[in-house]
């Protein structure tokens, strides 16, 4: 490809689509792109770094290269070095940011010895040598991040404490009989776990933390705090250039910005209205996105070598035929004649899935729709003895959404009739929840 691609970001989306094509990715970090999946087991001791790391980008890296400006009329993206690097299209992967609390203690981004976020692989490397047997150590936030963070600590020897100011864990994914059963697992692990609790301040001494203050008065002991309250996009760079930012970048089908040479992928990306926030999506998008621009390639045109994607993963997009619009790009042709359509993002839907370790490790997943409406139709299968849970719910002939722990056999089945929004087969719903979700 002649044209002069440069991304922004490092993580899970950019380097997906240096995989692809050959781009200038430009990485804050000072370390190679990783699998930001997997830091709870690189902090629970069970992966070094280098496990994680992601496959390498088909041109090298900068790495530890921050953009701090866009010009668009001059198409250069300016380093926090000074070094300008020019572009022809501009893909803004810049990722998500880690929600600070309004917590007493806490001034600006200055955080005090001993409070850590845990979104970076610099951040889950500060806390795995702050980590020793028996510090006490409190877990901000009982969603996904927190439970993750709460369970590699435990596994590094530390006496955890997880605080969720909501009315139970992962309440996003779970509902309450599933979350019932993961608050189980993770005392079983020696986690203490409070619920409706909301953390109002920190308490320190010389600069380091030594309490977590509750708001109905009563305090936690703590060596270690963890903020896992949440991800916001990071937008900073592109409100500044004067894209259009509503909560993300915002993006039409073909991922572009309000400024067609600049598009947006990832976490920072805002389609439809959503941002997803997920690596599922942030994946799919870098897939799209690299089709586009190898479709608009002189090579794509022409039948040249075109760079082949990575299998699809579970929360696969749908593609469909962009439609006509007077800003749209042009289809190349296709040589049997007519316009070959272009490749179209129109939104995924995401799997979470979780394993938690432990004597009796646990694992879940969880897509769609787990709280019914009236009139839904829902199928329980539940066994306590075991710490298994299946839930499926029906709305008409179609799948809407599910809870699993414990036994994941049917998830791969669910998966796809959810994924595909097709009408379910004429069978006992119990179905659903066998081995095979119904297919034999």
């Amino acid at each position: 490809m002649s044209t002069r691609i440069v991304v922004v970001g490092g993580g899970t989306a950019g380097a997906r689509l240096a995989q692809r094509l050959p781009v200038t990715l430009l990485g804050e970090e000072p370390h190679a792109p990783y699998n930001r999946l997997l830091l709870a087991d690189v902090l629970a001791g069970r992966y070094g770094p280098e496990v994680i790391a992601l496959p390498a980008a088909r041109e090298p890296a900068r790495l530890g290269a921050r953009a701090v400006r866009i010009d668009r009329a001059a198409r250069t993206v300016e380093c926090a070095d000074g070094s300008l690097v020019p572009y022809d299209r501009l893909v803004l992967a810049t990722g998500a940011a880690p929600v600070l609390p309004p917590l007493r203690g806490l001034r600006g981004a200055e955080l005090p010895s001993g409070v850590h976020p845990f979104r970076t692989l610099d951040d889950c490397l500060a806390l795995r040598g702050a980590v020793r047997p028996g510090v006490r150590a409190v877990v901000v936030g009982g969603g996904l991040l927190g439970v993750s963070a709460a369970r590699a600590l435990a596994a590094a020897g530390a006496e955890v404490v997880l605080t969720q100011q909501g009315e139970r864990l992962m309440e996003r994914q779970l509902d309450a009989e599933a979350s019932a059963l993961l608050h189980a697992h993770l005392t079983d692990l020696g986690v203490e776990v409070h619920t409706e609790c909301r953390v109002s301040g920190l308490r320190q001494r010389d600069g380091a933390v030594t309490a977590v203050e509750l708001a109905d008065g009563f305090v936690l002991d703590a060596g270690i705090v963890v903020l896992a309250c949440g991800v916001r996009p990071r937008v900073a760079l592109a409100r500044a250039a004067g894209l259009d930012v509503r909560t993300g970048v915002v993006v039409d089908d073909q991922l572009r910005t309000s400024d067609p040479h600049v598009h947006a992928i990832g976490d920072c990306a805002e389609h439809a209205g959503r941002v997803y926030g997920l690596a599922g999506p942030a994946l799919e998008q870098a897939d799209v996105l690299a089709d586009l621009l190898l479709a608009e390639s002189p090579a794509g045109a022409t039948g040249g070598p075109v760079v082949s994607a990575p299998a699809a993963e579970p929360g696969a997009a749908r593609r469909a035929p962009a439609p006509e619009s007077g800003t749209a790009p042009q289809a190349p042709a296709d040589p049997a004649g007519g316009a070959r359509p272009l490749p179209r993002y129109t939104g995924t839907r995401a799997l979470t899935r979780l394993t938690l370790g432990g004597a009796r490790p646990l694992d879940l997943a969880a897509f769609g729709e787990a709280t019914p409406l009236p009139g839904d139709d829902v199928v329980r299968l539940a066994d306590a003895t075991r710490g298994a849970y299946r839930k499926v719910v029906v709305r008409g002939d179609r799948l809407v959404g599910g809870v699993l722990l414990g036994d994941l056999g049917a998830v791969g089945t669910l998966a796809r009739a959810w994924e595909g929004d097709e009408a379910l087969p004429d069978a006992p719903l119990l179905h659903l929840l066998t081995h095979d979700g119904g297919s034999s």
